[in-house]
């Protein structure tokens, strides 16, 4: 009787227990991952920190929210290989376009659904060389095989010489809409919402964790864009120029460090700086300034503008890349330079920069010798006049030009006219 009174307790227990306990077993838990904007460095660091924050919270499932115009091709690879790497299953949710680098990213995942007017597709190398073009379509079909997807569909999204029946003509990319792609049975589903997904994957209890970028992450973002790359280079540009044309260190002085050195902090971490590129451009740079401090333009401006582009060069993922970079930071500095002028007359600042007074004999101003004791004499020169050169007057030699002509040795010249330190001489012609 006892052990049927013990029996029956325990029974009682477990009908009290289970419930909770199988209620705890199917509660799910899906990571979201945002996979926006452009693809680089920085995206790939939030990408692998929150994978690593996923799998301590022991994730379900890890949905990636992607909506990318693409990005750099190395990025790509690597963010492609953290996701394939993954116990847990994934699901690409394509909520506006997963064009260029987002295609591979896509991919790499176990399920793929794309909401309504969406699509995927576009993914050319820039630049787009037999070798880029390649090794990146080489990448695509590996990763289409390993997650069974059609290997001519994505290859043919990053090569145009690929020709597929009633999908693409050769010469042209393939793009597909959501439509489409699902016709093919190249994507898994089509859902409005994530909730819609879940239901298709007959996720019934879940809950939904969103990971967050933080300050530092977002940060690396920023300073790792390719969009704001020439906008910190210009900085630093338009800084320098306002140092330069200031007197002491002020404003211009610790802009120009701030953009130099977010320009470089930012390519260093993408791995295409080193030290010796930051060497480079800061060499160009005093360069530059020694160029600033001599009249006119010779052979310190010249080697300084050729260690700027050099590094620049140096700094960037690929000449495409560079030539963009160079051509809107030098465009935007020129441009800048001129507004600066422009408006240095109206501040006090202008004289400190500018010499406007002339030294006119009229206004008293008389230089160390008077020239004006050799006006409406006459000479001899002894050199040609190109228009510059020299003559002999009564014994004495002077520097000398002509009012435009050139005069051989030993013509007869007349000095028609003395401003300051200038003796402007005119041809006398015999008889």
């Amino acid at each position: 009787m006892k052990n049927i009174s013990k029996l029956i307790v325990i029974l009682f227990m477990a009908i009290l227990i289970l419930p909770y306990k199988g209620f705890a077993d199917s509660e799910n838990i899906i990571y979201k991952i945002d996979v926006k904007g452009e693809v680089n460095k920085g995206m790939y660091h939030y990408i692998k920190e929150s994978i690593e924050q996923a799998n301590k919270e022991n994730a379900d499932y890890i949905l990636f929210d992607i909506d990318t115009y693409g990005g750099r091709v190395d990025s790509a690879v690597d963010i492609s290989d953290i996701i394939i790497e993954q116990d847990t299953p994934t699901i690409a949710y394509i909520n506006k376009k997963a064009e260029s680098a987002g295609v591979l990213i896509s991919i790499s995942c176990d399920y793929i659904y794309m909401n309504n007017y969406s699509t995927i597709g576009s993914a050319e190398t820039i630049p787009n060389t037999e070798k880029n073009i390649s090794y990146w379509t080489s990448q695509l079909r590996a990763v289409a095989e390993q997650k069974k997807r059609d290997t001519e569909v994505v290859a043919a999204m990053a090569d145009k010489d690929i020709k597929i029946k009633d999908l693409v003509d050769k010469g042209k990319l393939l793009n597909l809409t959501t439509k489409k792609a699902y016709e093919i049975k190249f994507i898994d589903g089509i859902a409005s919402s994530n909730k819609a997904i879940y239901t298709d994957l007959n996720i019934d209890n879940y809950v939904q964790k969103d990971a967050t970028i933080k300050i530092a992450g977002l940060f690396r973002n920023i300073i790792t864009s390719t969009y704001i790359a020439p906008i910190l280079l210009s900085l630093g540009f338009i800084g320098m120029i306002l140092e330069i044309l200031t007197p002491g260190f002020g404003f211009g002085g610790i802009i120009s460090i701030v953009g130099f050195s977010l320009f470089f902090m930012g390519s260093m971490y993408t791995g295409n700086s080193t030290s010796t590129t930051v060497f480079v451009f800061g060499i160009g740079i005093i360069l530059l300034v020694i160029e600033a401090m001599a009249p006119g333009f010779g052979l310190f401006g010249t080697i300084g503008v050729g260690s700027i582009i050099f590094s620049i060069i140096m700094a960037s993922s690929n000449m495409v890349q560079a030539f963009f970079v160079i051509m809107i930071s030098f465009t935007v500095s020129i441009f800048a330079l001129i507004y600066i002028l422009k408006k240095l007359p109206k501040r006090k600042m202008y004289k400190t920069l500018f010499l406007n007074t002339t030294l006119d004999v009229e206004k008293g101003y008389i230089p160390s010798k008077d020239n004006r004791i050799y006006l409406n004499k006459e000479g001899t020169s002894i050199s040609d006049l190109r228009p510059s050169g020299k003559i002999d007057v009564d014994g004495e030699i002077l520097d000398v030009i002509t009012e435009g002509i050139f005069i051989g040795v030993g013509q007869k010249v007349r000095i028609v006219k003395v401003e300051s330190n200038k003796i402007i001489v005119r041809y006398i012609k015999e008889g």
